[in-house]
């Protein structure tokens, strides 16, 4: 513990929870994570979304009986509904990103009407600086990859060699900018 540094992890908020001291707290975080293990697999924090959120297998078994159907998904905790509206969110999503791209529109072509919002160079988004603009730009970018693209934050973190809480505030940054300004993406 404490040997190797991860961007994304954030070692002085979870340490502070447990003290104030860097080695006490470690002491007592070694501690709670080796009860956790000790408390070994729990049925509770296991399983499927829908077999939990129905009570268990038996009452699973006893809707399947009673022929009442509710679509579930191991990786959404929820009930039927719940799961169904997830889902098609989803699959809407999936959509909006197959339309772009038979259009053309990928990161060039967002790089590209980013650029021109800013009155800059392409070239210049990607480039590292503070200027208003660009980080206006670059916001924007983030946002319409993440969003629009389904780009991780973490390739838009490599891609511009940014932290990935820089990008997600980029992204939030870019949500409100597209919002204020109504830039929507579908016009490019």
């Amino acid at each position: 513990m404490g040997k190797t540094t991860a961007a994304w992890q954030n070692k002085r908020y979870i340490l502070r929870l447990f003290d104030d001291k860097v080695s006490p707290a470690r002491r007592q975080y070694r501690a709670f994570v080796e009860k956790g293990v000790a408390e070994g697999k729990r049925p509770e924090l296991t399983g499927g979304g829908l077999i939990r959120s129905v009570g268990g297998w038996a009452a699973a078994k006893a809707l399947r009986k009673a022929k009442a159907l509710q679509k579930g998904d191991e990786c959404i905790l929820g009930d039927g509904n719940f799961v169904e509206t997830v889902l098609s969110e989803a699959k809407e999503a999936y959509e909006r990103r197959y339309r772009l791209k038979a259009k053309g529109i990928d990161i060039d072509s967002i790089t590209h009407r980013v650029a021109q919002i800013a009155g800059k160079e392409p070239s210049q988004v990607w480039a590292s600086g503070k200027q208003p603009k660009v980080v206006q730009a670059r916001s924007l970018l983030c946002y319409w990859a993440n969003t629009e693209l389904g780009l991780s934050q973490a390739w838009s973190s490599k891609r511009l060699r940014l932290s990935q809480p820089a990008i997600s505030l980029s992204v939030a940054r870019g949500r409100t900018i597209a919002v204020q300004n109504n830039y929507g993406i579908e016009n490019l």
